[in-house]
């Protein structure tokens, strides 16, 4: 039986906490430990949890260090097989870590398991059932806001995981490394399943892994440091992993989503996600050096599968907006 480290970055939510962690005690998966990183929350979150849940461990930043880096502070300090990151406004099924380790069991090369993740507001609405990347670099939620499917059952390679609710393979973590930590939040589940899927490793949308979810509670929906973080991140994570011959092929596409993008975002008197890009495009040197020693490492999956996984996730991404057109 391997030993999963449960994983919860916090930063003042401890209203959110009240329901997430009696949800992850409850797992019928024993061999679990659970760490909350609480990054310098001023609501007295982790005092609370120290004292309501004592079985809990308790990292304790002295200022928020964003969710990517608070993830990899956490993952540091613990030795499970598998780690598990979970949001902490998610609240997950008790059969939900169990059917995440069954599938990351089922095969060596499985580095990365995918739950699905359902509304709070709408339980039959899904928010993610994994994460695609379309031609123009662009991450999605997959399934997001299409009603919650009980014909799928079994486990099915996807791109990656979304990282509010996933498991990881620690021997993968170890090879291609954890979160990025100049992300700060956003994206970084994205860029990490790219160098982990560029080294071989697979991910697996696991159906009966199910979490609800309340979308943004902390970062909030629509707000300054999502549109920034969202608009620099995009573009890191393109100029670290899209494959070089697609890249010259697909950029009239990616640059004219970006521009309607921030275009979208400027008429309506949002100019972060453009702040986001032009910080992005300044860093453009360095993210180009980590793209080279990314390479240097070499790949066990020849570049062209990924490029056909890809394009298999643009195909239903095109299915998704036929459906949608339809209704």
């Amino acid at each position: 039986m391997p030993h999963v480290s449960i994983v919860i970055v916090n930063w003042n939510g401890q209203h959110l906490l009240t329901r997430c962690l009696p949800r992850v005690l409850a797992q019928d998966w024993a061999d679990a430990e659970v760490v909350v990183v609480d990054n310098g929350s001023t609501d007295g979150s982790a005092d609370w949890v120290e004292t309501h849940f004592p079985l809990v461990r308790v990292l304790r930043n002295t200022r928020n260090l964003g969710f990517a880096r608070g993830n990899n502070v956490a993952i540091d300090s613990t030795q499970g097989a598998y780690v598990a990151t979970l949001n902490n406004d998610a609240d997950p099924d008790p059969g939900w870590l169990s059917s995440l380790v069954a599938a990351m069991a089922s095969a060596p090369d499985v580095g990365m398991c995918a739950s699905k993740m359902v509304r709070a507001d709408d339980p039959s609405t899904i928010d993610a059932c994994g994460i695609e990347v379309d031609r123009a670099g662009i991450a999605w939620n997959r399934y997001s806001g299409e009603r919650e499917r009980t014909d799928e059952t079994a486990p099915y390679d996807v791109f990656g995981p979304c990282a509010g609710a996933a498991l990881y393979r620690r021997a993968m973590l170890d090879e291609v490394g954890a979160f990025d930590t100049d992300y700060v939040a956003y994206y970084e589940d994205v860029d990490l399943a790219w160098r982990a899927r560029r080294a071989g490793w697979r991910c697996l949308y696991v159906p009966g892994a199910r979490a609800t979810h309340r979308h943004s509670s902390t970062g909030r929906e629509g707000s300054p440091f999502k549109g920034y973080h969202v608009g620099r991140n995009k573009v890191w994570t393109l100029i670290k992993n899209y494959p070089w011959p697609d890249w010259l092929r697909a950029l009239p596409t990616i640059v004219a989503y970006d521009a309607a993008g921030w275009g979208y975002a400027l008429a309506h008197g949002d100019p972060h996600p453009l702040r986001g890009r032009i910080a992005a495009l300044r860093q453009w040197g360095r993210f180009a050096r980590k793209r080279r020693a990314i390479q240097a490492r070499g790949e066990r999956v020849p570049l062209a599968q990924v490029r056909d996984t890809r394009r298999h996730l643009w195909a239903h991404r095109e299915r998704q907006r036929q459906v949608s057109d339809a209704e």
